[in-house]
């Protein structure tokens, strides 16, 4: 009788693990064992979830909101999210056409699942967040890398898109503002992304999850709002979890045509089923409690704009560092190659040296950086930069 184990199936074998979890993890662990550590790597803001949606969800916990739900959102949630599209950025959809999923990354999965067979190809630009890569991967695509670094601001150009494209080519991931480099798309960069997309006939997946954390008086743009072209074949993910301090609450979603929009709703019911019950009454508070709501986002972006001018200023002051000033979401992505260290020793050494946690940025398809999130206190990011000079100074000597 064989003792060899038996095989894993080709989905297990050739997905990768997060490396954002895992650094995050490895500086937790760090944290627990008693060491003083700085960490950058968490993709979550600091601050706790508003009480007003607590209480929401507490309130319909009580209230025996304990049972199965539609499993594309209670239909109260799904109206509130199409009237806040429609009140935002004037985009008329019915509450059909919304999916609340069990967070954002699963939207985003299940929007690439709905559109793409084994042997598509999807354009993914780098940096890119992490999962886009192993989301394609699992339906059988393939993901088709096109660096856009600092020289063009973060940004894909159409340029890059159409000298992508192949008779493979089946859809592009858009992201903005950007996991991992805070960079923001203007509205004509985005323009002339879908001119490229419409012409080749690909749909897009537009990943707006950072949308309300923008700063510098720029405007949010979503794309299946710029033309009638951009509408039939965009598929917006956004949620609750960077805008609300929800990330553990688990609610993303989806607005989509109607075919997808169904699509993916019966994915979703093969998959998982509704998101928690009485969640989605803490998520449908964020929305109707307007005022409460906007005055807790508001202190968070305040914080989070003085943290990304702060830290800006800090790292250029670095000898061999260089970084761009983030326009959204709560990242900074600055640029060490100068040290001529593979940027994974590079984290690899900062945190045992200095205990600092930053992720490298090969993790997000681009060798030589680092993402830094600013979503922690004041006080780790102004130690937490000061050990990370003081590292760099002792690659100079």
């Amino acid at each position: 009788m064989s003792t060899s184990p038996l095989p894993l199936s080709i989905w297990a074998k050739n997905v990768s693990p997060s490396p954002t979890l895992a650094i995050d993890a490895k500086a937790k662990a760090l944290l627990a064992a008693g060491e003083d550590v700085c960490g950058f790597a968490a993709g979550e803001p600091d601050f706790d979830t508003p009480e007003h949606i607590k209480e929401a969800a507490i309130a319909a916990l009580k209230a025996g909101k304990t049972k199965y739900a539609p499993t594309p959102g209670i239909p109260e949630l799904r109206k509130a999210i199409a009237e806040r599209y429609a009140v935002e950025y004037g985009f008329t959809v019915t509450p059909e056409q919304v999916v609340v999923s069990p967070g954002g990354k699963f939207n985003c999965h299940l929007g690439v699942v709905a559109v793409c067979s084994p042997g598509d190809e999807v354009i993914v630009p780098a940096p890119y967040w992490v999962s886009y890569p192993e989301m394609v991967k699992l339906a059988g695509a393939v993901p088709k890398f096109v660096l856009a670094d600092d020289k063009t601001g973060f940004r894909l150009t159409p340029q890059m898109l159409e000298a992508a494209i192949t008779p493979k080519t089946k859809m592009v991931i858009i992201n903005s503002p950007s996991n991992p480099t805070g960079a923001v798309y203007s509205r004509a960069e985005l323009e002339a992304i879908v001119a490229v997309a419409v012409k080749h006939n690909l749909y897009i997946l537009s990943d707006e999850m950072y949308e309300h954390l923008i700063y510098d008086g720029m405007k949010p743009t979503c794309v299946a709002t710029l033309s009638e072209e951009a509408k039939a074949r965009t598929i917006t993910v956004a949620g609750f979890s960077k805008t609300y301090a929800m990330t553990g609450w688990r609610i993303g979603t989806t607005v989509a045509p109607l075919p997808i929009a169904k699509a993916i709703g019966e994915l979703q019911s093969q998959m998982t089923s509704n998101v928690t019950t009485f969640g989605q009454y803490g998520a449908l508070a964020a929305l109707k409690e307007k005022e409460k709501t906007a005055a807790a986002v508001k202190t968070m972006l305040a914080a989070f704009d003085r943290r990304r001018k702060f830290l800006h200023s800090e790292l250029n002051k670095i000898s061999g560092v260089t970084c761009l000033l983030a326009e959204g979401a709560f990242y900074l992505f600055p640029n060490i190659a100068s040290f001529g260290l593979k940027d994974q020793d590079f984290c690899a050494r900062l945190l045992e040296q200095e205990k600092v946690a930053a992720v490298p940025g090969s993790a997000f398809g681009a060798e030589g950086y680092l993402r830094l999130s600013y979503a922690t206190s004041d006080e780790i990011i102004r130690k937490g930069v000061e050990r990370l000079a003081r590292f760099c100074a002792t690659l100079k000597k």
